[in-house]
């Protein structure tokens, strides 16, 4: 067993319990043990397990590359200001600078990635997991856990609706042409299909709805819509490569994440984005709206909010010194001579 091995082997003895777990209570509900689509259900249970434990990493990733987002144009300011500085001075200066912007979002680079790190080792556990069945089947052996040899051989020799095996790939499909490979390849060209756009579909739920008008302009928008079209076009030499059971496991994955990141930008939209106004419309609608602490409260409650925060800025302004106008000096000696006892100045 190689370093990755050892380090998820933990991780996989729980996806294959979950795994075995869920073709169990299958089968007892009368699904056959051997079918395919028992085992691909199977898939679907394991999916929505692990990414209904990962949720909270999941909504925090999704806050902070959100903030990311909304302060790149502020980013942009800093580097513009110490544009082609190399001197220690300027590099120290712009570091507590981006340090200070950090902080005062609550944000930084890496809160934004290790959510993604944390779920990494899980996706890769899943991946491998499935992906080693065929290999194991040959070999006679089951996985790390409760996935036994008997279990690993059925899950091999299982076809999804008796026609595509769960173990086939869409080239050996094309290449080698066994026995029903056009109703093989039909199955995995749309798997790859679904897989791709629930991809797809996600990406451009960020892009289109839930980035400010702020956000457009930044470095960072313009990433996400290359990656928009990047991470598709990659998916489409995966999708030939992976066995019906893996892309089956990424088109759940990627369908779990559609419709999460749908609800997420429904109740938690970007402050400034299309979906913060829609939100705001169906709020209105309601009788109800966003106070500035992100709460939903009524009309009246948030009208009375606005008032205060009115008054408080209005007696912070009174409390102001006032600004007084320049004088010239001629005007400021004249002003400096004592005056008379008949008011002149003498």
């Amino acid at each position: 067993m190689d370093f990755l091995g050892i380090i998820l082997w933990p991780i996989r003895w729980v996806i294959e319990m979950i795994l075995v777990g869920w073709h169990s209570l299958l089968t007892f509900l009368g699904m056959q043990v051997d079918g395919g689509l028992t085992w691909v259900l199977s898939i679907a249970g394991v999916v929505v397990v692990v990414r209904a434990i990962l949720i909270p990493l999941f909504v925090k990733q999704i806050k902070s590359q959100r903030k990311m987002m909304e302060i790149a144009p502020e980013m942009k300011k800093i580097q513009e200001k110490y544009r082609g500085k190399r001197d220690q001075l300027s590099r120290e200066a712009m570091s507590r600078e981006t340090m200070a912007l950090y902080k005062k979002h609550g944000t930084s680079p890496v809160s934004s990635c290790l959510p993604l790190l944390v779920q990494m080792p899980v996706f890769l556990s899943l991946y491998y997991t499935l992906l080693d069945v065929k290999a194991h089947a040959n070999e006679g052996i089951g996985g790390v856990g409760l996935l036994s040899a008997d279990l690993t051989r059925q899950f091999n020799n299982a076809s999804l609706f008796d026609i595509a095996p769960l173990s086939e790939t869409l080239r050996d499909a094309f290449v080698t042409r066994p026995d029903g490979w056009v109703g093989t390849t039909v199955i995995l060209v749309i798997m790859v299909a679904l897989m791709i756009g629930t991809q797809f579909f996600t990406q451009l739920q960020i892009v289109s709805k839930n980035m400010s008008a702020e956000a457009k302009s930044g470095q960072a928008y313009q990433m996400q819509r290359i990656m928009l079209y990047i991470i598709p076009f990659a998916m489409i030499f995966s999708g030939v490569f992976f066995p019906l059971g893996v892309v089956s496991y990424w088109f759940f994955n990627n369908l779990w994440t559609m419709c999460q990141q749908f609800l997420v930008i429904r109740e938690l939209p970007t402050p400034g984005s299309e979906a913060a106004k829609a939100r705001e419309e169906r709020l209105a609608r309601k009788g109800k709206a966003v106070n500035s602490q992100g709460k939903v409260v009524t009309i009246a409650e948030y009208e009375a909010e606005q008032q205060e925060l009115l008054r408080r800025a209005e007696e912070a302004r009174a409390k102001q010194p006032k600004r007084q106008q320049p004088m010239s000096a001629k005007r400021a000696k004249k002003q400096q001579r004592p005056v008379g006892d008949d008011g002149s100045a003498s």
